[in-house]
């Protein structure tokens, strides 16, 4: 499955660039002119990325990332800092509110795509290694729980993998309802207990990962 990086730039000629050097090294990539753009997608879709300029018009870069590091939701969606600016004092500002990693304006399409590859493996490490457990693999729709294959309903397969792809966020029935249908949902969401109790019983043991927050709804936990 191709990984899913989203660019925020308020010039067309960098969004253009950006987007022919993603392509071309066969990534699946969203561009955004202005950070609502950015945040209403990220409601909706899989992000695997952000590309993120620092000087925007309305709100910077920083105050973006600044935002979404502080956000449950996205909190654990690695960012990459784009900008025109080199000294070391907006590269040290940019990391310390929680970017990836720092590219300057102009840059070489091949280390810029290094670098992106670079973080993209950090991540994925940490993904492994939280929910070593059980294995979720997006692209057959499958999860293996200790080497078995686990049959799930589509239902289930997209609880688990948003509850386990953001470990330690707690996800109201409400939150679950609109990941899974957005606007198009029409059930209950007392639906989402159901499946939740059906899938815990189909993990087994690892099943207790699935934690109920009494009174909110439910986070994954791997330890």
């Amino acid at each position: 499955m191709k990984a899913v990086i989203a660019v925020v730039d308020d010039e067309p000629d960098i969004l253009e660039l950006i987007s022919i050097i993603l392509t071309k090294a066969n990534f699946q990539c969203y561009l955004f002119s202005n950070p609502n753009e950015l945040f209403e997608f990220l409601k909706k879709e899989r992000c695997d990325l952000i590309i993120l300029d620092i000087n925007l018009p309305d709100m910077d870069g920083y105050e973006i990332c600044k935002f979404l590091k502080q956000n449950p939701l996205y909190v654990n969606i690695p960012i990459i800092m784009l900008s025109a600016r080199g000294e070391e004092i907006d590269k040290v500002l940019g990391l310390e509110l929680g970017a990836d990693d720092y590219v300057t304006k102009p840059f070489s399409s091949r280390e810029f795509v290094a670098r992106i590859k670079s973080v993209l493996r950090r991540s994925l490490s940490v993904d492994e290694n939280r929910n070593r457990a059980i294995i979720i693999d997006e692209a057959a729709c499958e999860v293996h729980v200790e080497g078995k294959q686990i049959e799930l309903t589509a239902t289930e397969f997209r609880i688990l993998n948003i509850l386990s792809k953001r470990e330690g966020v707690v996800f109201s029935r409400e939150m679950i309802l609109d990941e899974l249908w957005g606007n198009q949902k029409a059930v209950l969401d007392r639906t989402i207990d159901v499946h939740i109790r059906h899938l815990r019983e189909k993990l087994g043991k690892a099943g207790n990962m699935i934690k109920n927050v009494r009174g909110i709804g439910y986070k994954f936990v791997s330890r």
